[in-house]
């Protein structure tokens, strides 16, 4: 009988993506408190969050080598560290330059997460369950963290002030590393826990660059050559610009422009991640589900481009008649439509490049990051220096109207033929 200790890895790397990213989007909703204590402007705030995604940027795109190099377990419990003690040190910063370090040691810490998440998947579960399993992590978490972290950031805020809201949440990346210690393993070779049956199950629908545990070196010209991968960096460029713009600037979008408490804000901006959750699972189902028909790489980009167009055109009535009811109901279609490819982004990194899919993922994390450079800046020089956000939305929807384009017809099948278990005729177990 197989067991399923695979997924008990899983949950614990969609455990540590729900408090990345409750860390990293909990200034959003500290923004007032900060502007007050430190002198900041909306134009500060917007470089302050820039800074974080340029230490994430560099750091996501080193990273990838060293999960390849030295395994995941390693590199992701040292980032927690780091990232812990930069959550709990932001509100003694002292000032604009001392959070903008902060947010750049916090970028660091993090960065490391997704590429070895992946490079986790890729040796714990056979290419027919990946598309599920980093739906969880790539979309269901991330926009998990964000429903319940707008309530649960806003009511610590109010129960025990701004800086105790850093200093728990702090607390919580450590008890997570605990646990890591003793139940985060390399791959299932290394796991105690892992029976022989499910080992079999694992081996049966990988490749066989899938099944080492450490790659010495990695091949930078195939990842600087391969055209997939390039569009997947570029399609997550288009895809992480609209949700870095909603994840720092829709608490403010909603207060300042339909004059929201910052409790009634952290109850709006359930919806749209809310939406988020449910996408993602629609996603995750669909990729395998596709691929176990057709067995074509292709597919996952047919996924992503469709949804890419359906998340730019539901941006466009909140341009056309903004109101309350419009900007919740449309920027939570557009939401839950962007992270249908919440978690395919890592799967077709995977798909790519097989034998160094940390290195890949590292890759297309930084592009991913380089959006988040981008956003916040964009954003708070509109905010700025028109005083609304119509011209931000206009931007969302370009950029994924773009990435749409090089999703559904830019891309090329692989030539690498798929195993035979990679087109299962049984339900994900």
């Amino acid at each position: 009988m197989r067991q399923h200790f695979r997924w008990a890895t899983v949950a614990m790397i969609v455990v540590l993506v729900v408090i990345n990213y409750i860390d990293r989007s909990a200034i959003s909703y500290a923004v007032k408190p900060l502007e007050a204590e430190f002198g900041i402007d909306s134009a500060d705030y917007g470089v302050i969050s820039s800074a974080f995604s340029i230490g994430y940027m560099v750091f996501a795109f080193l990273a990838g080598p060293l999960v390849d190099k030295y395994g995941p377990r390693r590199i992701l419990l040292i980032g927690m560290v780091i990232w812990s003690i930069a959550t709990a040190i932001t509100p003694i910063s002292g000032g604009f330059t001392g959070l903008l370090l902060i947010r750049v040691v916090l970028g660091a810490g993090e960065a490391p997460g997704f590429p070895a998440a992946t490079r986790v998947f890729s040796r714990w579960l056979p290419r027919s369950e990946r598309g599920f399993a980093l739906a969880l992590v790539g979309g269901v978490a991330v926009s998990g963290s964000l429903l319940i972290g707008g309530p649960l950031v806003t009511q610590l805020i109010a129960g025990i002030g701004w800086r105790g809201m850093f200093w728990v949440l702090a607390v919580l990346g450590v008890v997570w590393a605990l646990v890591a210690v003793g139940l985060l393993y390399n791959t299932p070779a290394g796991s105690p826990r892992v029976s022989d049956a499910e080992r079999a199950h694992i081996a049966s629908g990988q490749l066989a660059e899938e099944t080492t545990e450490r790659q010495e070196k990695v091949n930078w010209h195939s990842i600087f050559t391969n055209r997939n991968l390039w569009i997947v960096g570029a399609g997550y460029f288009a895809w992480g610009y609209i949700f870095w713009a909603f994840m720092y600037w829709l608490p403010q979008y909603l207060s300042t422009s339909y004059h929201l408490s910052i409790t009634k804000v952290g109850a709006f901006t359930v919806a749209p991640w809310a939406a988020g959750v449910v996408g993602a699972i629609i996603g995750g189902i669909l990729v395998d589900r596709v691929y176990a028909r057709t067995g074509r790489i292709r597919s996952r980009f047919t996924i992503m481009g469709i949804a890419l167009l359906l998340a730019g055109a539901a941006l466009i009535p909140i341009i056309a008649a903004p109101s309350l009811i419009t900007a919740i109901v449309f920027i939570s279609i557009g939401v839950g439509c962007g992270f249908v490819t919440g978690g395919i982004w890592w799967v077709a990194a995977i798909d790519a490049e097989p034998s160094q899919p940390g290195s890949a993922a590292g890759f297309a994390d930084a592009c991913f990051a380089l959006s988040g450079v981008v956003a916040p800046l964009v954003m708070g020089f509109i905010v700025q220096s028109t005083g609304t956000f119509a011209s931000g939305f206009v931007v969302m929807v370009v950029l994924a109207l773009i990435g749409a384009g090089l999703m559904l017809f830019c891309t090329r099948e692989p030539e690498r033929a798929p195993l035979e278990a990679d087109v299962p005729t049984t339900a994900i177990s």
